[in-house]
């Protein structure tokens, strides 16, 4: 069995421009304190994470709420150039999108089509920088899981098992960080 990380480094990731970055104050350290004792800050948003519907959805379901199947179990790790239909052809209900192309309009609606559950990408949001709240909208109204953030330079293109469980933040909360792996057997 291979295991891949596909997560950003917390404290190094990308950040979305808008978004708090993420930081990390030590309270107690040791030789001079008996133990480690770290507090972090985070936008649930930074480096590698989920996108609940609650996002871009008044009503949508927060992260909390959603099936845990959702994030573990089979998927397609395809090469993306920004056309659509040949990568959804036979891809498991999982799809993760290798390459820089944003999801248009069509594309989103084709994704929804297919009856994708969980999409993701290598960008920190699914949708063109300039415009993205239009394809966030189809999608996660669709009820479509976003993984946005990922790092998939060392997974080739081809079937995985996705483990990339969010945090338990509560019924409400709009999105969470993950540690998203690639499984290979």
């Amino acid at each position: 069995m291979t295991l891949i990380d596909i997560t950003q480094p917390l404290f190094e990731c990308r950040v979305y421009p808008g978004d708090t970055a993420p930081g990390y104050t030590r309270v107690h350290r040791m030789p001079a304190d008996e133990y480690n004792l770290t507090d972090i800050s985070l936008c649930v948003h930074n480096g590698t994470h989920v996108d609940a519907p609650r996002h871009f959805i008044e009503d949508g379901a927060g992260v909390g709420a959603l099936p845990l199947g959702l994030f573990y179990g089979p998927c397609t790790v395809a090469d993306w150039d920004g056309v659509i239909r040949p990568v959804l052809a036979g891809c498991e209900e999982r799809l993760l999108l290798r390459g820089g192309a944003a999801v248009t309009k069509e594309a989103a609606e084709a994704v929804v089509k297919a009856g994708i559950k969980l999409l993701g990408v290598e960008s920190q949001s699914v949708g063109p920088a300039a415009a993205p709240m239009e394809v966030h909208r189809i999608l996660l109204g669709a009820g479509v899981v976003l993984l946005e953030g990922l790092v998939l330079t060392q997974a080739s293109p081809g079937r995985y098992t996705l483990s990339a469980f969010p945090l338990n933040l509560g019924p409400d909360c709009d999105g969470s960080p993950v540690r998203a792996v690639l499984i290979k057997e």
